[in-house]
């Protein structure tokens, strides 16, 4: 049931016409309590398309009563009236909810730089359709609303003594970090105040959403939203709550890495033995975004030199010389030299492991990306056609 999982909400999914597909995108989720509580993380692009503004600044007070969510337009540089657009949406559901317009956040997806009185009038009719068929089953209509070039949709669920943690993610393009990756929203009865929320948020998505960096692009859309329902009446030991909220973000980035636009291969980068985990993340980082490695990978060919031609580009400490780099369980390079036979890798499989040992201290970091293909060139090459 995804979102909906966790006793205190409803959700539902809903056909605006958005899509010229006719399938649904319009998305609302309602915290029914008896805490209001949110908290959400935002892309750190520059360029925010209007609903991240509209939210970051109604979520500060902490409460949040629903999040409206529409596939179909970004709602990004649309000027004044993309703005008015998004007040609109959360007036609308405010009005329909009964509650404040401040509590309602928003959030959109789909192509930048499109909006007219269309979009506007078909986004507030599916806010009304969709509020109108609240489902406390409904959160995989919700999931099914915010798919754009997605193939499947993304849920997640996490249960422990008491207590549920539920999720819905949408993401195929554009997934690299900045706070969020793509739209998230996640839903707890557990009881949690909202700074609790907030530090549990941040904790979780800096090593799940923000490791995965699928094709280096940043999108002006990202945001990942936590709501408190606190409807089991338990409240959780902190570290047992965030281990779970944890796995359950991780659970979900691993499900964008394997849908990713075009993708043959899922590629998951550990890098071992660096001198701190701020190393071992920029270091995985770097092969992540070198197209050059990403190509190889589609070819199915473990080119080790093109790791350590990748690493050597950071500020990471670490003698290159030293390094030792496996793929697929298959040390190819050690101590800056080769090793074992390219022959012995079998890149077929979709699911790719490389092994990068800096030799420079005891800290570790996990970052996933995909391969660059030809599919991945031709749907981003016509994706606004």
């Amino acid at each position: 049931m995804s979102v909906t999982a966790a006793q205190g909400f409803e959700a539902s999914g809903v056909a605006a016409g958005l899509k010229s597909t006719g399938k649904s995108d319009v998305a609302v989720v309602v915290n029914r309590g008896p805490l209001k509580v949110g908290a959400a993380v935002f892309t750190s692009n520059r360029a925010k398309a209007n609903p991240i503004l509209w939210s970051q600044q109604a979520v500060q007070d902490g409460v949040v009563e629903a999040i409206v969510l529409n596939s179909g337009g970004a709602n990004c540089f649309t000027g004044s009236f993309g703005f008015q657009t998004t007040h609109q949406t959360a007036e609308k559901a405010a009005e329909l909810l009964g509650v404040s317009p401040g509590d309602v956040l928003v959030c959109s997806t789909g192509l930048i730089g499109t909006g007219d009185e269309v979009f506007r009038a078909k986004v507030l009719a599916g806010t009304e359709q969709a509020i109108a068929t609240l489902d406390p089953d409904g959160g995989v209509a919700a999931a099914d609303a915010i798919m754009t070039t997605d193939s499947v949709r993304k849920v997640a669920t996490v249960t422990a003594d008491g207590w549920t943690i539920g999720g819905i993610a949408k993401g195929a393009g554009m997934l690299a970090p900045g706070l969020a990756t793509m739209l998230v929203v996640l839903t707890t009865d557990a009881v949690l105040t909202s700074a609790e929320a907030d530090a549990h948020l941040r904790a979780a998505t800096r090593v799940s959403f923000d490791r995965l960096d699928s094709d280096g692009c940043m999108s002006t859309n990202d945001q990942v939203t936590l709501l408190v329902s606190g409807a089991s009446g338990v409240t959780p030991e902190a570290a047992a709550f965030r281990a779970a909220l944890t796995e359950l973000c991780a659970d979900l980035a691993v499900q964008l890495q394997g849908d990713a636009e075009g993708a043959s291969h899922d590629i998951t980068i550990e890098v071992v033995g660096a001198a701190d985990e701020a190393d071992a993340v920029e270091v995985g980082r770097s092969v992540a975004r070198n197209n050059l490695f990403k190509a190889a990978i589609f070819g199915n060919d473990p080119n080790w030199g093109r790791v350590l031609a990748a690493i050597g580009t950071t500020a990471a400490e670490f003698d290159p010389y030293a390094v030792d780099v496996s793929f697929n369980g298959v040390r190819l390079c050690s101590a800056g030299a080769p090793d074992r036979p390219r022959e012995e890798v079998d890149l077929t499989p979709r699911a790719t492991s490389v092994l990068i040992d800096l030799k420079a201290g005891q800290h570790s970091a996990v970052i996933r990306t995909n391969d660059l293909t030809h599919d991945y060139v031709h749907e981003n090459s016509a994706y606004s056609s």
